[in-house]
């Protein structure tokens, strides 16, 4: 996806602390803090406000409580089926129960990948054997992990094969684990970070929520009342899409993207000339630039 923006415009992509190459970052990892993170990737990196900032799923979180703390900053947002605050602020005893057994399998995925055994998972899965990865992540996981988790802890099926090498990289470390149990852990604290500080409204602030194709009534409303605290909101509906709109409908999120750059460049500079891409990695005290 990423090579579809940079056509249009700069684009920045990170690895949460944790996650992909980055280090392991400080517990427990809320909104708050991978938001107080990003900010000051972008200062460390010189990337230059106003950002248009695109978050998926939890990310949703993150940007909204990071363009609330720093308004002036925000051109614009992008939100790709958001989770809602308000949905997890007060959860139900199945909503509990639920963020008890993502944090169980994160755990089970820690111990597997300390062991060596998350690597024999990844071989397995990496050439095609999903069958024999079930059964060795079934025994890992003591019979708890049934085969619609498989999408929980990443929708390997859904990623191009250059992509999977690089997830099966993140299986092996333990820190992968361990940082998502942890925003899974304390997602009730993440979303009453964001419902005390996201505005009741946005004002005239560009802001478009995508919703998956997938998405039942309920989840549809309130996308679109979401994007209507905006003024210029949007709300979109991707075609033939689930929950993970950038692996299912890419070329949705790269249409929105491009629409709203072009409505907030002024006209002389508006077009693909000079579009650059970035990509960074991101420790708690580190920052590098890569060149793609």
């Amino acid at each position: 996806m990423q090579p579809g923006v940079e056509r249009v415009t700069r684009a920045c992509s990170y690895d949460r602390a944790g996650f992909g190459w980055s280090e392991a970052g400080p517990l427990p990892r809320t909104a708050a803090r991978l938001a107080d993170e990003l900010h000051e990737l972008l200062w460390r990196a010189a990337v230059p406000p106003p950002y248009l900032f695109v978050g998926h799923s939890f990310g949703g979180l993150v940007v909204r409580l990071l363009a609330a703390r720093h308004p002036k900053n925000v051109a614009g947002l992008i939100l790709l089926e958001p989770a809602a605050p308000e949905d997890w602020a007060e959860p139900t005893t199945e909503q509990r129960a639920l963020i008890a057994r993502g944090a169980r399998l994160c755990g089970y995925g820690a111990t597997a990948a300390r062991r060596g055994l998350a690597r024999a998972v990844s071989a397995l899965v990496g050439v095609g054997a999903l069958g024999a990865a079930r059964v060795l992540v079934k025994i890992v996981s003591r019979g708890g992990l049934q085969r619609a988790d498989e999408g929980v802890l990443a929708p390997i099926w859904k990623l191009p094969p250059e992509v999977r090498r690089l997830l099966k990289e993140m299986w092996t470390q333990p820190k992968f684990f361990e940082a998502l149990g942890s925003q899974i852990e304390n997602i009730c604290v993440s979303a009453e970070e964001v419902r005390r500080a996201v505005p009741a409204t946005y004002g005239d602030v560009p802001l478009v929520v995508v919703s998956a194709d997938s998405a039942d009534e309920r989840r549809l409303r309130a996308d679109e009342a979401l994007a209507r605290l905006s003024t210029r909101g949007q709300h979109v509906v991707a075609a033939e899409s689930g929950h993970w709109i950038p692996l299912d409908a890419p070329q949705v999120v790269i249409d929105v993207i491009g629409r709203l750059v072009v409505e907030l460049r002024p006209p002389a500079v508006s077009g693909p000339a000079g579009a650059e891409v970035a990509k960074f990695r991101v420790t708690p005290h580190h920052v590098d630039r890569r060149d793609p």
